[in-house]
């Protein structure tokens, strides 16, 4: 792992604004899913030491995958990681941005050039995505004939808009408001939220903002959940967009806060004995309404607590190396009891499927771990 912390603190000027830009760049690959190869870590040491160039960092990833003729199950995920990763990296250390509609698609075109054939290029169909926060229900995106305009009318609008005589509570407000509507667009086929944060980051930089990135790094997977919970409605279900959760993230951004983020916060319906316990202790409140049984669904149910995962990770977490044995002992058993579902239950074969606490997994893991 890379020390990013000890060149931030210590290190030269140069060597500190290289750190950062990398860890942003390695954290931000949380949005979905993704995780990055040690010789990506190790590659960018040398970059930031200043012993290989932006430009050689690149070229060595890119042969890195050229040269492999076996490739291992999910490689494809670790390699867009890697090299979206390095384009973040890039361009974060670049003073230069432009606000503008070709700016915005610029940014997705050079993080993901080499790994989308579709970079830079606005999708010309709709899409939907089931999301973790959401239990597997959708935001609504922009529909594909109205991107362009709804892009072109977003930017116009900010560009217009004078921060005179506003408090910084207002501006921060406006400003995750703008952010909110923006990553509500949805212009891409993939790469929409690390596309919205590389320009959200540029964007408050260009206008005078300080921001330490740190967030993005540490938090992006709370980023994401919190633009979705900003933007889903459902009338039926009586929940309205609710922008306090992304509110907190950029008064932490912005103002130096330090409000607790923490994602099963945004969770929409979660059980009756979680309402409230936004401050929750360590002391057992409430007895185990519904028990596991056993140890092994248990731990499944706390790695699966903050985040979505896939097989591979799961199995990184736990420290198995036995695909069957976890199968039959952790994932089986807690699938069958309604504890986990999958992303794509009706494509359990996706290449992108991971696996998400149910309601009911949610609600075991709050009566047997309060935090």
């Amino acid at each position: 792992m890379i020390n990013f912390d000890e060149y931030i603190r210590n290190g030269e000027p140069d060597k500190k604004e290289k750190a950062l830009a990398w860890k942003t760049a390695i954290g931000l690959q949380a949005v979905d899913g993704l995780q990055t190869s040690n010789y990506l870590k190790d590659t960018a040491t040398k970059h930031i030491e200043g012993k290989i160039s932006i430009d050689e960092v690149k070229a060595l990833i890119n042969g890195y995958y050229q040269s492999k003729t076996v490739r291992i199950p999910n490689e494809e995920d670790t390699e867009e990681a890697d090299k979206v990763s390095a384009n973040i990296a890039r361009i974060l250390n670049e003073k230069s941005f432009a606000f503008s509609v070709a700016g915005f698609t610029s940014i997705h075109r050079r993080l993901f050039e080499g790994v989308f054939k579709f970079a830079g290029k606005i999708r010309d169909y709709d899409i939907t995505k089931k999301e973790w926060v959401l239990r597997g229900d959708t935001v609504l995106y922009v529909n594909a004939e109205d991107l362009r305009r709804a892009i072109e009318y977003d930017l116009e609008q900010e560009k217009n808009f004078s921060y005179k005589g506003l408090s910084i509570d207002e501006v921060v407000a406006h400003i995750a408001k703008f952010v909110s509507n923006l990553w509500q667009i949805h212009p891409f086929g993939e790469g929409n939220t690390r596309t919205t944060a590389v320009f959200t980051i540029k964007y408050l930089r260009s206008i005078g903002f300080d921001v330490n990135n740190d967030l993005f790094a540490e938090h992006s997977w709370y980023f994401r959940n919190a633009l979705v919970r900003a933007n889903y409605r459902n009338v039926h279900k009586g929940i309205d967009p609710d922008m306090s959760f992304l509110n907190l993230f950029f008064r932490n951004l912005m103002m130096g806060e330090h409000n607790e983020l923490k994602n099963r916060y945004m969770v929409i319906n979660p059980p009756s004995e979680w309402a409230g316990n936004t401050n929750p202790t360590s002391t057992r409140q409430v007895p185990d309404k519904y028990p596991t049984s056993s140890t092994t669904i248990q731990t499944l149910i706390e790695i699966l607590a903050e985040q979505q995962l896939s097989i591979k990770e799961m199995l990184a977490a736990i420290k198995l190396k036995d695909r069957e044995n976890f199968m039959a002992n952790y994932l089986n058993p807690a699938m069958n009891k309604g504890f986990v579902t999958m992303l794509y239950p009706n494509n359990p074969k996706h290449p992108r499927q991971k696996y998400l606490l149910t309601v009911k997994g949610l609600a075991a893991y709050h009566d047997k771990k309060l935090l």
